[in-house]
């Protein structure tokens, strides 16, 4: 069973920093990851580092749980990059950036791997 919360997105200094190299691992520990308060965290069952599937009307993705003191609970934050593109619209509305913000999304525990940014573009190109 997952915890419904409503998602985010956005920049961050690490996601900044290993933008000129996103096959390094630097980049996959920078942006792979989705920050969760850690009530919601309990709810799933969830410790930092186990892995987790965001779902929403827009497709799924595996990543990493990571615990954010300042998330408000029914709050998740993915950093922007191919992880966080699986699970937002490619609608733009003519504005040339994807809907990044207030997402219906549903969280839940999986045993299932985090795919390097390699195999992920492989999935989604189907």
């Amino acid at each position: 069973m997952g915890v419904k919360v409503k998602l985010i997105s956005g920049r961050t200094v690490a996601q900044g920093q290993n933008l000129d190299n996103k096959l390094s691992d630097e980049y996959f520990n920078a942006v792979a990851f989705c920050e969760l308060n850690a009530a919601d965290m309990a709810k799933i069952g969830v410790s930092p580092g186990e892995n987790v599937k965001v779902s929403t009307k827009y497709g799924e993705v595996v990543v990493k749980a990571k615990q954010g003191a300042g998330n408000p609970e029914g709050i998740a934050f993915i950093p922007m990059g191919p992880w966080a593109n699986a699970v937002v619209s490619g609608d733009t509305k003519g504005a040339g950036m994807p809907q990044y913000k207030g997402i219906d999304a549903e969280i839940e525990k999986t045993e299932e791997q985090v795919l390097q940014i390699r195999e992920l573009m492989r999935q989604y190109m189907r």
